[in-house]
């Protein structure tokens, strides 16, 4: 790409020049389809994300095209050519296909969707867009989100369509809407959350006008599916820069209609980061939980990461000595969390998830400073269950002091409760705590039948087993029958 400032012929015909280049890679795929195209007499070009990637030089195995041809005419067309052919997305114009193909030496898969020209827009009040077919590419361009976006490559000829000036942007890293953003926006509202998403997967900067079109119209989003805004926000969150995208949101005011809990933290004041107030804390411990990911992007862990204090609103207190106190907030934030993640429709194994690590957040802290005791460490693991490696990442990462030898006194006792859990785990296989007695068992022994006296046996059982660890069965038996013997 060439610099910001370097807007010359020259240089934009090199980066054309790069694009073909990078082009060529998928040309085996990409031409033998566009010739089909030709043959039945329709035209066919790269567009949008897929040429955007191939300007930047990361031009992935899913490729978008955009055609004249009608779906029915398209899939008549990619049917006998292509591996698996689906339609999910042909009521918006779209075919999707799979091609398997060899090139230069190495097999490789690619997934294609082809979209008929078109044009979408919402009236006032519908969730969902209205789709009609154009006829021409220029057409189809400008109803894109971003100049950006609004490129494409006609094939098999490799000739450059860019009408709106996206190239230009691009080499400035610049963000802006093909024509009005207030017509952009009035069109498909959830484009202003794909421009903070663009921010934060791309880090480009949205151009002036654009974001002030996204805060007189932020109120509009509201009429878009709770769907589509939790897969863009996952996106964002998912993204290289997240905060950026989400700055973006609250900035706006996008935010205030989609997750209200984020900008209502800038209000308020953390008595134990007081040179940060709790959005910035939020973003922060966003920031540090990435830098503790280990296998790629983790959303249960980003999501946890920014919402985890989003209870200290609603529980702050001014104390007497001048101390502001937020008792319970991870309670009342666990159950704000649950809240909002089912309004975004997120599936329940996701909430359960999500809020559990935001309930547990301040486990560590409660347990003081002192030598953890056995017992203490299993309830740890037992209420972390499968989410215990992200507690561990979670609560790291909420250490945002700038008090260089408490931050390190937190994190060595960190540390020893690692290795407590670690000593303990092999010892005693604490990721499966159970009581040493089984319902069966119990009722053998108690010699009783089913009824919630098995289920109190089994929670006091359970409560001996984490506070003592293993006992031999006769020792639970023994335990069970004095237990028994006392509620009798």
């Amino acid at each position: 790409m060439p610099n910001a400032n370097e807007d010359t012929p020259t240089a934009l015909s090199q980066v054309q020049r790069r694009a073909v280049s990078e082009l060529l890679r998928v040309s085996p795929v990409a031409d033998d389809l566009a010739r089909r195209f030709q043959e039945a007499g329709f035209s066919l070009a790269l567009v949008g994300g897929s040429v955007r990637d191939a300007l930047l030089g990361r031009l992935g195995n899913d490729l978008d095209f955009t055609t004249d041809a009608r779906p029915e005419d398209v899939l008549k067309i990619v049917r006998p050519w292509a591996d698996a052919v689906w339609e999910v997305g042909i009521a918006f114009g779209t075919v999707g296909c799979q091609k398997d193909a060899r090139v230069g030496d190495a097999d490789q898969r690619f997934e294609i969707e082809v979209t008929t020209y078109r044009s979408e827009a919402y009236d006032r009040t519908s969730r969902k867009p209205e789709v009609s077919y154009g006829d021409s590419i220029d057409e189809d361009l400008v109803r894109r989100d971003f100049t950006v976006n609004a490129m494409a490559v006609a094939l098999p000829e490799k000739e450059f369509i860019d009408p709106y000036g996206g190239l230009e942007d691009l080499a400035a890293r610049v963000l802006r809407t093909p024509g009005t953003p207030e017509d952009s926006f009035s069109d498909d509202p959830l484009r202003m959350m794909r421009a903070a998403r663009f921010a934060a997967q791309l880090d480009f900067e949205v151009a002036p006008e654009v974001v002030t079109a996204m805060k007189e119209m932020s109120g509009r989003i509201e009429i878009v599916s709770a769907e589509r805004v939790r897969e863009e926000l996952n996106k964002l969150l998912l993204s290289a820069h997240p905060r950026k995208g989400l700055g973006l949101l609250v900035d706006t005011g996008l935010a205030d209609h989609v997750l209200p809990e984020l900008p209502a933290l800038r209000l308020e004041s953390d008595e134990h980061h007081r040179h940060k107030d709790v959005y910035e804390h939020s973003l922060t411990v966003l920031d540090q939980a990435i830098g503790l990911e280990e296998d790629g992007p983790d959303l249960v862990l980003r999501l946890a990461a920014l919402l985890h204090d989003i209870g200290k609103p609603r529980t702050r207190r001014f104390e007497k000595d001048g101390r502001v106190s937020f008792h319970h907030h991870e309670v009342v934030g666990a159950k704000m969390t649950k809240k909002r993640m089912i309004a975004l429709k997120y599936s329940n194994e996701m909430v359960k998830d999500v809020s559990r690590l935001v309930e547990l957040h301040l486990r560590f802290h409660g347990y003081g400073t002192g030598e953890w005791t056995d017992s203490a460490v299993r309830r740890y693991v037992r209420d972390a269950g499968p989410m215990l490696s992200r507690l561990h990442k979670l609560t790291r990462s909420d250490c945002t002091t700038r008090n260089k030898r408490k931050a390190s006194a937190l994190s060595r006792a960190y540390d020893g409760l690692e290795d407590r859990i670690a000593v303990l785990q092999e010892q005693e296989e604490l990721d499966a705590i159970r009581p040493d007695l089984d319902g069966n068992q119990i009722q053998e022994i108690l010699g009783i039948g089913p009824g919630p006296a098995i289920g109190q046996a089994y929670k006091f059982l359970l409560e001996l087993r984490l506070e003592n660890g293993p006992m031999e069965h006769e020792q639970a038996v023994a335990a069970l029958k004095e237990w028994w013997d006392t509620r009798s």
